[in-house]
């Protein structure tokens, strides 16, 4: 004999109340009284009821599905689409990002889809999967300044929220850090450390990450009396930033102390001082950015500028919400603060 499942009735009774009662608690109805929204989720807990989402996404008319979607600039090389996302899928940092939306989305009953936007063609998907109401809205992580994915979903008036402030004006929200502060907070570590013959290996300059952490160092150093500061670009990648760190050396052999970008930059970086002979702190102290697995794996563990990605991701969902439902129609920035991490390179 098939179980019957339990209905909205079933909960109305176990709970003493209406079937609309039950009804607008599941839905999240704001203006139910605590104490009887308490006393239906404990009826729904006893009687083992499941929301039929899709009934109920035909009442909210949502799809209680947020799309995650990771971006790039340009079309991929013909048959090279899933090294993009095996390359996203590897890196700390969206792992981060995606843990972050993960769990602040899961306590709410929605459900982050995972898109990779890395063509014309795969953009042209995004744009569309979120006209035709399958998400309710984008959670973007851009990886290339010239992306053209926001601007793209703002002309199509879709809901979104980047993660990082956008190189080019777009009016839309973001959630991203002070790096600039960062850059400062590194510098200062380096200069009480006793360093004085500093150099940086930057982010990509053609991003506003990168360029804001390259200005608070200088500025900071420049308020102490170092004018010049030798740098080399990286990409945020490990082999970017052994090659940068490869030039750096050639170019300034008597460096005491560098300031890399990011901590996959900065393991990278780490590993061809040791390979040119060069003790870590006692001859080159190196600060990394980001505090991610790569500053805990990296060998002396890393001094890093921590940016509070699961923060700052659960922020960025939350804005999109509130965007979807309606409390807030206008784009707003939202600004987290770094903070210095010391440990063993540093």
């Amino acid at each position: 004999m098939i179980r019957r499942l339990p209905t909205l009735e079933d909960v109305a009774r176990e709970a003493g109340v209406s079937r609309a009662t039950v009804s607008r608690v599941i839905n999240g109805v704001r203006n139910v009284d605590p104490a009887i929204q308490s006393v239906v989720l404990e009826a729904v807990a006893r009687t083992g009821y499941a929301p039929n989402r899709a009934a109920r996404s035909l009442v909210t008319r949502r799809a209680e599905t947020i799309a995650l979607v990771v971006s790039g600039a340009g079309d991929e090389p013909e048959g090279e689409q899933g090294s993009f996302a095996a390359r996203m899928l590897a890196d700390p940092f969206f792992g981060r990002v995606a843990g972050g939306v993960i769990d602040f989305l899961r306590p709410r009953s929605m459900h982050p889809v995972l898109m990779f936007a890395d063509s014309e063609a795969t953009r042209a998907e995004v744009v569309a999967y979120l006209r035709q109401g399958s998400a309710d809205g984008a959670l973007v992580v851009s990886t290339h300044a010239e992306d053209p994915l926001p601007e793209q979903l703002a002309d199509a008036n879709l809901h979104c929220v980047l993660f990082a402030r956008p190189a080019r004006p777009v009016p839309v929200s973001y959630v991203d850090l002070a790096h600039a502060d960062g850059g400062r907070l590194a510098a200062e570590h380096l200069l009480a450390r006793g360093c004085r013959r500093l150099a940086t290996v930057t982010g990509p300059l053609d991003v506003p990450a990168g360029q804001d952490r390259l200005a608070g160092f200088r500025d900071a150093l420049a308020r102490r009396g170092h004018p010049y500061i030798p740098i080399a670009e990286g990409g945020f990648t490990y082999d970017s930033g052994a090659a940068a760190m490869t030039r750096l050396l050639a170019e300034h052999p008597h460096i005491d102390g560098v300031f890399v970008a990011n901590d996959l930059m900065a393991q990278a970086a780490c590993e061809v001082l040791r390979e040119a002979g060069r003790r870590i702190p006692d001859d080159v102290a190196v600060v990394g950015f980001d505090d991610s697995s790569a500053a805990l794996s990296c060998r002396p563990a890393l001094t890093t500028v921590r940016q509070p990605m699961e923060d700052m991701a659960g922020k960025m969902a939350q804005l999109l919400q509130e965007h979807v439902e309606g409390a807030r129609t206008e784009p707003t920035s939202v600004i987290f603060e770094p903070e210095l991490v010391v440990r063993d390179s540093a």
